[in-house]
């Protein structure tokens, strides 16, 4: 596997409910270096990027802190790119999901300039494809999805060179159980596979898993966006907006695993560890956890 890159974007701009900033510190305290390394990786921490403080302004035009949230991709997106291009694997850490709108648009440009496909794999309990017209709230951080797919400000849906940065069907989101009323429309107007709760409940992680990678070969740069809230918050309770009944322990071990034996992963996001509504940091010693079978940790040599 690439050397992996570790940079810190502490902002909670995208979001209303404070917090996420401290998230890169959380998973530094967890010792987020170290696991990875256990596991004969190469980790190297380029520190935190720098960026807008959060105002706590209200919505304007139904999106909050536009500006801000345009400063932290840009970032967000010049970090990501120079790993890629530099031949490495840029681990992001968050800051709240806004922030995947410059990760996504940096994996978007490589692989155009390197022929691969890109896959984005959306764990999450949220569909994040609000705009500023369906948003109840104006968080930016429930509308990644559709800028991504180039429904949004033109300074977030161009910042990868392209208007969208990459077509919905390419984008297959899991364990999603909280859309709200508009967007659920939304969804189904751009046909982007989604395997929510349900689906995972009738058919088990293993079936979803293996339709979620379908496809993914040589040739598939796999983006994984790990929003906190995709494990159930009785488990993880240090998130800013958690939603009961998700995927428990084994099941997310299950489907990292099944993500690591792609061996197709290039770049990642986890993003939404709040550490302001955590118990003693276990949310992020539990991210460190799993993230160490997402990078190919497992019980036998298989």
């Amino acid at each position: 596997m690439k050397p992996i890159q570790l940079i810190g974007a502490p902002t909670d701009v995208g979001a209303s409910i404070r917090g996420t900033s401290m998230g890169p510190e959380a998973l530094r305290v967890a010792d987020i270096a170290s696991a990875l390394a256990r596991n004969g990786l190469q980790v190297t921490d380029l520190g935190n990027l720098a960026g807008p403080g959060n105002p706590g302004h209200a919505p304007v035009n139904g999106m909050r802190h536009l500006e801000e949230v345009v400063a932290w991709n840009t970032a967000v997106f010049h970090g990501a790119y120079e790993i890629l291009a530099n031949g490495r694997m840029p681990l992001l850490m968050g800051g709240d999901h806004c922030l995947a709108i410059g990760s996504i648009s940096a994996a978007a440009r490589h692989c155009r300039e390197s022929g691969k496909q890109l896959l984005v794999l959306w764990l999450d309990a949220h569909a994040d494809a609000n705009t500023g017209s369906t948003s109840p709230t104006g968080n930016i951080h429930g509308m990644p999805v559709a800028c991504l797919c180039g429904d949004g400000p033109e300074p977030l849906t161009t910042l990868s060179g392209t208007r969208p940065a990459m077509q919905p069907n390419d984008i297959r989101q899991v364990g999603i159980r909280s859309v709200d009323p508009e967007e659920k429309r939304r969804l189904r107007q751009l046909g982007l596979p989604a395997f929510d709760m349900r689906f995972i409940d009738e058919n088990g992680m293993r079936e979803t898993m293996r339709q979620a990678l379908a496809g993914v070969d040589a040739n598939t740069h796999l983006h994984v966006s790990f929003d906190v809230d995709f494990l159930d918050s009785q488990i993880a309770p240090g998130v800013g907006t958690p939603v009961r009944g998700g995927p428990t322990y084994r099941e997310t071990h299950l489907a990292l695993e099944m993500i690591a034996d792609t061996k197709a992963l290039g770049s990642l996001d986890v993003l939404e560890l709040n550490p302001a509504r955590d118990i003693q940091n276990q949310t992020a010693e539990l991210v460190v956890d799993l993230l160490e079978s997402l990078f190919g940790k497992s019980t036998l040599l298989r």
